[in-house]
């Protein structure tokens, strides 16, 4: 699970991490906090997510230390993907694959970059961007191993445990 909350002070940010960390750690998900590696450390999060204008990947290692998940985000650029599994990402994520409105989307990224990188490298690939229950198809059969998910889930007509549970159908085939 990320926590992404831009814009968001640092000290309601850490509150947030504070109430959802704790339920979600003891059911076995890693949390992740997007964009601070101190804050992610300083709160006990599993980990952190930078994007390519939140630091490096070096920095955040060392801020959260060598047991921790640091992902990296890609966009649709295999050279950046490269640079981040050299160096030791523990994931890396590609996208948008589809529109978003969570956020401005500049990259436009295609399944087959999931299938190029399961080629070269053994982590994991992220795919995020617009991603819902009607379009994860493609996605799911260039081998993600994760789907990054927002409105998909919150945003479902049906609400999110439905959407949660067409995920899972879509992902189990």
């Amino acid at each position: 699970m990320q926590i992404r909350l831009k814009g968001l002070e640092e000290d309601a940010l850490a509150r947030v991490v504070d109430l959802l960390r704790p339920p979600a750690q003891r059911r076995g998900i890693a949390v992740l906090l997007n964009d601070n590696p101190r804050l992610a450390f300083e709160t006990g999060c599993d980990g952190v997510h930078i994007g390519q204008e939140d630091g490096r990947y070096a920095e955040a290692r060392a801020a959260v230390g060598a047991n921790a998940i640091v992902g990296v985000t890609c966009h649709d650029s295999r050279h950046l993907a490269m640079e981040a599994g050299e160096a030791g990402a523990d994931y890396v994520a590609f996208g948008a694959f589809f529109p978003t409105a969570t956020k401005a989307a500049r990259f436009h990224a295609e399944p087959e970059l999931r299938v190029w990188w399961s080629e070269l490298f053994t982590s994991p690939a992220v795919a995020i961007g617009g991603i819902t229950v009607d379009n994860c198809r493609p996605l799911v059969e260039a081998g993600a191993d994760f789907l990054a998910v927002s409105a998909g889930v919150w945003d479902h007509p049906e609400g999110p445990a439905a959407a949660v549970a067409a995920f899972n159908r879509a992902l189990a085939g």
